[in-house]
């Protein structure tokens, strides 16, 4: 019997060749560096841009006015003219008792109002955190509801509350035998702090809240194995751990605190024996749009913001200090 055909194999026909891939650019290549400075530009010009113009023009701008001074002639009815003064407002300004004075003030509300509002916040935000805390989110957003008022409207709120004969606060406590006035020559203070703590309590309890979230909770639960309380936990672990956190807030506290205006400049509307130079800010304020001495005024805020600027140098390395104990 004859063997089948077989039919012959048939070649495949061929394939095209895969498509080359080009060689992925290094990190080091010349393009890639320049695509790397073009984005690094187009993030960071904007920024600087706006830096200059609303930070550095403004204080070049103040540092030329304080070299200068307003001079009358002709007892007072020939005009005024500017005249070269050199650093004659500063000298004028370093010796002006009010503006001496001021600092005081500030140095006084800072010993009442950062531990007060501080404390509060990292207490708030350890009792948030804590594992009993219920409702967590509600009590977040209601201490937070202070902060979201505006300053000004805050002081408004509170200059009502000080006011005798509207304030329901006074009115309960005339009704326990204690009498308080919150405009008086020494009350006159708490009740700044008490605007500013009241404004800022919740705002900073957030930033300590989100900081004791990134705790590790492994740690917490070796602190618990080895039969750490809650207290001692918190005292012990936690609030060593957000030491960069606290050491931030503090930062940014003293910055702000000798900047106060609004909260001052609202209660010296019935507390008289403030003065309207309570403040640095005030005195600044006073200078410039009540006494029309514009270089005084200059040289005023150029020295505020050089002892803010050492204050955050100072505060900076304490904080370090306190960080690597």
């Amino acid at each position: 019997m004859a063997a089948p055909l077989t039919r012959p194999a048939e070649t495949p026909p061929p394939q095209p060749a895969p498509p080359t891939k080009r060689p992925a650019r290094a990190a080091g290549y010349p393009g890639a560096r320049r695509g790397q400075r073009r984005a690094v530009a187009l993030f960071t010009v904007p920024f600087f841009a706006l830096f200059t113009a609303v930070t550095v023009l403004p204080m070049l701008y103040a540092a030329w006015m304080s070299l200068f001074r307003e001079e009358s002639s002709g007892l007072g009815f020939g005009g005024t003219e500017r005249a070269f003064a050199g650093f004659g407002n500063f000298t004028e300004a370093l010796g002006n008792e009010a503006f001496l004075r001021s600092f005081g003030h500030i140095a006084f509300y800072c010993v009442l109002y950062i531990p007060a509002m501080v404390g509060g916040a990292l207490v708030l935000a350890l009792l948030v955190d804590s594992a009993m805390a219920r409702a967590r989110r509600f009590f977040q957003i209601a201490y937070f509801l202070p902060h979201a008022v505006p300053g000004l409207i805050a002081s408004l709120i509170w200059l009502y509350l000080y006011t005798p004969g509207l304030s329901p606060i006074i009115d309960v406590l005339d009704a326990l035998g204690a009498h308080w006035n919150f405009f008086g020559q020494d009350e006159a203070i708490y009740s700044v702090v008490n605007i500013s703590a009241w404004q800022w309590t919740g705002y900073n309890m957030i930033i300590f809240y989100a900081g004791l979230q990134a705790v590790p909770r492994e740690v917490l639960e070796a602190a618990t194995v080895d039969g750490s309380g809650a207290l001692r936990t918190a005292l012990q672990v936690k609030v060593p751990m957000i030491r960069p956190t606290v050491v931030l807030t503090l930062l940014f506290t003293c910055v702000g605190a000798i900047q106060l205006f609004d909260a001052p400049k609202l209660v010296q509307l019935r507390a008289n024996t403030m003065g309207e130079d309570w403040s640095p800010t005030m005195f600044i304020y006073t200078a410039a749009f009540k006494g029309h001495d514009y270089g005084l005024a200059a040289a005023s805020s150029l020295i505020l913001a050089l002892v803010a600027g050492l204050l955050s140098f100072v505060v900076t390395k304490l904080g370090n200090r306190w960080k690597a104990s």
